[in-house]
């Protein structure tokens, strides 16, 4: 793996691209000596996106299926060790040539296929985005409670109300606020602003949450009795059953991340910084705070006689005003440490994009902010069997076909290769039909079909037992699919260029 970067362009080129509609600087490839993020800028955007309330229940989700609390974790450090490997492979791309994740996917999508990539991408985030912003002004709700309790009263706003739940002023004010805050603080200081608030929430955040677990020691004197109970699984069969579709949900929770993280390494300095930035970053982290969240979760049932795993209704049963204050803003830091680098950048530079011309990656994240807010995502969080297992997790089997189409392109197909100038130019070498590469689409249509049927089942919308064959390869959605997509795009293209060779 080659770790030379060749993100420059020659004045000529700069010169020609700049004429070009697919170019603004916001998708410029990031010159080689501007380029600032080590080692620890990589692992610390790690940390501060791993340290999140869907990590923290990470490993509920795997208890509940019948796996006991080191099965659940060691499933977590599993998911993250495969995910990562196409996370460094993606990454290599952006250091070396210094280039967002759409521009990338002009290669091998088409220099306008590539908006098919991105947009299905940037369309996940923009409900993750919503989402995280609803916890983190919930969280400021919270903490306005202390101070005003009467709030608790205000208002109920009939348009935000529904059969799961129902928003006040407040509440809706509160989540407005830190809308603001994580769009603000985007489009006043643009990427820097992310590597400042990770590099410094970073460590805050670790101690933080070693210090909620000597919390939770203390005052249960041990861990309870989760950490003791056996698994729930009648055979060793029983506990694969559970055990492989827990694994494909670990490592499509990164999916997204592991498509445009290019639009981080291009700000690292070196092949070496992004690939041991990413494996300490994320691979320490995320097992960590899962385990936080199994033992704390196991210690209230001591302290509170039941088990508790969401950690805003934790936090506000603080005897402590002290105490609660620092642990809602630990809450709040970590809701926008992840928000910032994981649910901004990706629509943001996918809607730039669109309309390089018109939409900056500013103009983007506003475009992010205001879908975040059509998306409702308060109905989204009361009812999260609806969007977040269902539709969220089913983008799986969207995400790895386009990975798999990614690598393939980059590693075997061009073997690292690019014409840095041509992926800018609307005639360029990356023009293929009009601009779309057929054999990418065709790949990504014939990986995600086995995947159709277990959705529809999931939903509801297809009777499917489930003992289903269809069920049980949804269970693998995302490894399927980025197989498939893989085999089938190296095909067509191989058979193209002979083709072509003829």
């Amino acid at each position: 793996m080659s770790s030379e970067i060749r993100s420059d362009l020659t004045d000529e080129q700069r010169a020609t691209v700049r004429e070009s509609p697919l170019f603004n600087d916001d998708l410029a490839p990031v010159p080689s000596d501007q380029r600032n993020w080590g080692t620890w800028d990589i692992a610390a955007l790690w940390v501060g996106m791993s340290v999140c309330i869907p990590t923290y229940m990470l490993a509920s989700s795997l208890i509940s299926t019948g796996m006991n609390w080191w099965q659940a974790v060691l499933t977590v450090c599993l998911g993250n060790l495969i995910v990562v490997i196409p996370m460094i492979l993606n990454a290599h791309a952006g250091t070396k040539y210094g280039i967002t994740f759409p521009v990338f996917a002009r290669a091998s999508f088409g220099v306008l296929g590539a908006n098919v990539a991105a947009i299905l991408r940037g369309i996940v985030a923009c409900g993750w985005f919503g989402i995280q912003t609803w916890i983190g002004g919930f969280a400021i709700y919270k903490l306005a409670l202390l101070a005003l309790p009467g709030l608790e009263n205000s208002a109920v706003i009939g348009l935000l109300s529904g059969e799961h739940i129902d928003v006040n002023i407040a509440q809706f004010v509160c989540f407005l606020i830190f809308w603001a805050v994580n769009v603000g603080l985007f489009v006043w200081k643009g990427m820097n602003s992310i590597k400042y608030i990770e590099k410094w929430g970073a460590p805050l955040l670790i101690v933080l949450g070693v210090a909620l677990l000597i919390w939770a020691y203390q005052k249960a004197d041990g861990f309870g009795p989760m950490l003791s109970q056996p698994d729930q699984f009648d055979t060793v069969g029983d506990f694969w059953k559970a055990f492989f579709p827990g694994l494909t949900a670990m490592v499509g929770f990164w999916a997204t991340l592991s498509l445009n993280i290019p639009d981080f390494s291009r700000e690292a300095r070196s092949q070496k910084d992004q690939v041991v930035g990413q494996l300490v970053g994320l691979n320490t982290t995320m097992p960590l705070y899962a385990f936080i969240g199994v033992a704390v979760t196991s210690a209230t049932v001591v302290i509170f006689g039941e088990a508790i795993w969401d950690p805003v209704e934790l936090l506000s049963r603080f005897d402590s005003i002290a105490l609660m204050l620092v642990a809602m803003f630990a809450l709040t830091l970590a809701t926008l440490t992840t928000n910032m680098a994981a649910n901004i950048v990706a629509p943001a530079t996918s809607f730039s994009n669109i309309a390089p011309r018109v939409i900056s990656m500013r103009l983007g994240c506003l475009i992010t902010g205001i879908i975040g807010i059509l998306m409702m995502p308060w109905k989204l969080v009361a009812d999260p069997s609806g969007y977040i297992f269902t539709w969220l997790i089913g983008y799986s089997a969207l995400l790895g076909p386009i990975g798999g189409i990614l690598i393939c392109d980059y590693f075997v197909i061009r073997r690292t290769e690019f014409v840095l100038a041509e992926l800018y130019l609307t005639k360029g070498a990356y023009r293929y039909w009009g601009g779309f590469n057929p054999a990418a689409l065709m790949a990504l249509g014939v990986a995600v079909l086995p995947n159709v049927p277990g959705f529809l089942g999931t939903i509801g919308a297809l009777e499917l037992g489930p003992e289903s064959v269809w069920m049980s390869l949804y269970s693998y959605a995302w490894f399927i699919g980025f197989a498939v997509a893989f085999i089938v795009y190296y095909g067509i293209m191989t058979l193209t260029r002979k083709g072509d060779a003829s």
